[in-house]
């Protein structure tokens, strides 16, 4: 698929559903074993879709910290049956796999994904990029700077990577993306399909985190769509002393500043409730500065 023709980037934003295909999600939404993985997901898809949700994110690796590496075989045997079934009931949903192997990828893009969400940036397997290329499809590169062994855990509020050292953070994130852009086009990727993603909770601290939030206008300036993903994350947690199942309105608080600054997608676990935000937060971002209205409605 080609974004222009499904997607009005600056229009308003649009909500993507996470699909955890896993039996370790950090926020507890996994949607466990293999035996009826594909129907739970089916179900769970309706839900979203009914909610609002744009695109539905399937995932069958866990990126949470500490989470132990998937083999691709596993991978694709937990992912592609239920790409292929959700394909099948929504023809016209929009999928994306949540993936940095390139089989995997290469898979869920044939039983019906329409994109690769790679939070490695293409840079975790030397045949992703490649594969994008030739498959001509949208693809979402993600800011990360986190270590797999850079963790810290507390048994209530769970773990979150380590900060990276930066010089400026803004700055650095800016230049870092602009340099991923810059390697999947020399790969041969078209920049009309790249979205971008800052990263929240990949080797940041939590002020880091809220700092890139509240200044995503700054990452705008490289001319690409921008997702962002904070979605029930320990920074979150640790903000607001809760535990991951109670962060959606900590979340929801990130989603409408983060369309306020620029983004263009956001990547939720609670779909109903971010599809109101964000429904709400475009109508004020987007309306008339002088207060014209339509008709002569009440000021209450």
């Amino acid at each position: 698929m080609r974004l222009a023709d499904r997607f009005a980037w600056g229009a308003r934003c649009y909500v993507m559903g996470i699909i955890n295909v896993t039996p370790d999600s950090f926020s507890g939404d996994g949607l466990g074993s293999i035996e009826g993985l594909a129907a739970r997901a089916v179900d769970l898809a309706a839900r979203f879709i009914d909610a609002g949700a744009d695109i539905l994110d399937i995932g069958g690796e866990s990126t949470r910290p500490g989470s132990s590496p998937v083999g691709a075989a596993e991978e694709i045997a937990r992912v592609v049956p239920v790409v292929a079934a959700l394909a099948a009931r929504f023809p016209d949903a929009v999928l994306s796999v949540d993936t940095s192997k390139a089989a995997v990828a290469a898979a869920a893009l044939d039983a019906g994904a329409a994109w690769v969400n790679d939070v490695w940036a293409l840079k975790a397997d030397p045949a992703m990029a490649p594969l994008v290329a030739a498959r001509k499809a949208p693809v979402v590169l993600m800011h990360n700077r986190s270590r797999p062994r850079a963790v810290e855990s507390d048994p209530r509020l769970g773990s979150q990577y380590i900060g990276a050292r930066y010089r400026h953070l803004i700055d650095d994130v800016t230049a870092e993306l602009a340099a991923l852009t810059g390697d999947a086009i020399a790969a041969g990727i078209d920049r009309g399909q790249i979205i971008l993603d800052p990263g929240i909770g990949f080797g940041k601290t939590v002020v880091q985190n809220m700092a890139l939030i509240n200044h995503l206008d700054r990452l705008k300036r490289l001319g690409y769509p921008l997702l962002i993903g904070p979605s029930r994350k320990s920074f979150i947690g640790q903000i607001l002393d809760l535990g991951p199942g109670e962060r959606d309105e900590g979340t929801a608080a990130c989603v409408a500043i983060g369309i306020a600054r620029g983004a263009d997608i956001v990547r939720v676990h609670d779909v109903k409730g971010a599809a109101r935000v964000a429904k709400m937060t475009d109508a004020i971002i987007r309306a008339p500065a002088d207060g014209a209205a339509e008709g002569s409605g009440s000021t209450a």
